[in-house]
């Protein structure tokens, strides 16, 4: 189980990272849609990279994962309810959707009750 909770937070990081680095102007005009500040954009970026970094970090260090990935789950279900309210259609709920399972299953591994 130990290498699919690992696979899991190499694949949230490697999303985060391609899509907050690589394709920034994708998420300046959704953003812009959604009517949130340049700031607070900035912030919930700047936010993901550092739980992406953590979530690297802990595959050697495995007690840094609990608190970066529920808090990485907690951002993908703002990313949600942020699609919801904009009125997106489904295909825009999922890459969060996903990015929140699989936060939400490494958190799991990493809460100690398996």
């Amino acid at each position: 189980m130990n290498d699919y909770t690992i696979y899991a937070q190499i694949i949230i990081a490697v999303a985060i990272v391609i899509v907050w680095v690589f394709r920034f102007d994708n998420i300046v005009i959704e953003f812009h849609d959604y009517g949130i500040p340049d700031l607070v954009r900035n912030i919930i970026g700047a936010m993901k990279i550092s739980l992406s970094t953590l979530l690297i970090v802990g595959i050697w260090y495995p007690n840094l994962v609990f608190i970066p990935a529920l808090m990485m789950a907690f951002l993908m279900f703002c990313a949600q309810i942020a699609h919801f309210k904009a009125g997106h259609p489904l295909y825009k709920y999922l890459p969060s959707l996903g990015l929140m399972l699989l936060s939400l299953f490494v958190a799991y591994i990493h809460s100690g009750r398996i």
